[in-house]
């Protein structure tokens, strides 16, 4: 896949989603400065668990506004044509090249701030909300067929019965295509993340030490034969019996890995971590799993899902 599901943790969106509900932040009023809201803004992102990028990128576009309009100008004056004036100017007047996409995330900047604001009360109404937004068009994320599926399947099965075995590729593959997980998300599991209890409900936890990404743990439910996958791996790799890491290498070696399942099974493609997330999303979306389902095991906001649902429901095609 060309393009990372963001299906990023920097989930730096550049389409509009309703911005989350807040209450209004005591002193903060039609009144108070820009600065201030931005400030306010800053704490309620934290509390919301915005992505440490997009956190970033939306302050960093909220201050060219300020130097805009004025840092001490009060929120209730700034009005629909200002902020027509300030993307007008992004793009004509401040000197410096902002190409679709930037101009598309201030946007949505704009009127995810703004809208917060309003829902919040602070301001009678929504001056963002009539700027024009225009999506940038990217080219869809490429996903597997079922046949290349298939035809992967078949090739990581004989390498675990091949005269030398070697079960990792097909723990690898399956792994991947079954949770959806991101590769930093990968190679941060550690055998205790998995729950094994019960063998007809094997379970991966995806955990995270940042406080400020802990809403995107999630229980991830595992294939019921995947856990014997896993004991082969860790028998044919007896370093792999007393590590912590699952994978116990870099991200680059498991890359090379897919690399060389890619050339067996004569694709004709590359293989990426991100395409079998998109092919794992696609293939959940039509076995019929409900939305809100599907966007929390991807572990993605609600504000990123309105695009990479849309780009899902392309990519599954007409409902089965």
């Amino acid at each position: 896949m060309a393009e990372q599901i963001s299906l990023p943790d920097a989930d730096i969106p550049v389409s509009m989603d309703e911005p989350p509900g807040a209450a209004a932040p005591p002193g903060l009023n039609a009144r108070s400065s820009l600065r201030a809201a931005i400030g306010a803004f800053e704490v309620h992102m934290q509390q919301q668990g915005f992505a440490e990028n997009t956190i970033k990128a939306f302050l960093s576009d909220l201050n060219i506004l300020a130097q805009f309009v004025g840092v001490g100008t009060a929120i209730g004056v700034i009005s629909t044509q200002d902020l027509n004036r300030f993307t007008d100017w992004l793009v004509r007047g401040r000197g410096v090249s902002c190409n679709p996409k930037s101009l598309a995330r201030r946007v949505t900047t704009l009127k995810v701030f703004f809208g917060w604001l309003a829902e919040a009360e602070v301001l009678p109404f929504d001056p963002a909300a009539p700027v024009v937004h225009r999506p940038v068009m990217t080219p869809p994320p490429e996903i597997l067929s079922d046949a290349e599926v298939e035809r992967m399947l078949e090739v990581t099965q004989a390498l675990r019965r091949a005269e030398k075995p070697d079960a990792r590729p097909h723990l690898l593959v399956t792994l991947l295509l079954y949770t959806g997980i991101k590769k930093g998300e990968c190679m941060k599991i550690v055998m205790n993340h998995f729950d094994l209890s019960d063998p007809t409900q094997p379970v991966l936890w995806i955990r995270y030490t940042n406080l400020r990404r802990q809403h995107k743990e999630r229980k991830l439910r595992l294939p019921v034969w995947w856990p014997a996958v896993l004991a082969e791996y860790r028998a044919q790799r007896r370093g792999a019996v007393t590590a912590p890491l699952l994978f116990p290498c870099t991200a680059r070696n498991l890359e090379y890995v897919l690399a060389d399942v890619v050339q067996r099974a004569e694709l004709g493609h590359s293989l990426s971590f991100e395409m079998l997330r998109w092919t794992c999303a696609v293939r959940d979306y039509r076995a019929g799993m409900p939305a809100d389902k599907l966007r929390q095991k991807l572990g993605i906001s609600k504000i990123t899902w309105r695009e990479v649902g849309v780009k899902i429901a392309r990519l599954a095609g007409p409902a089965l």
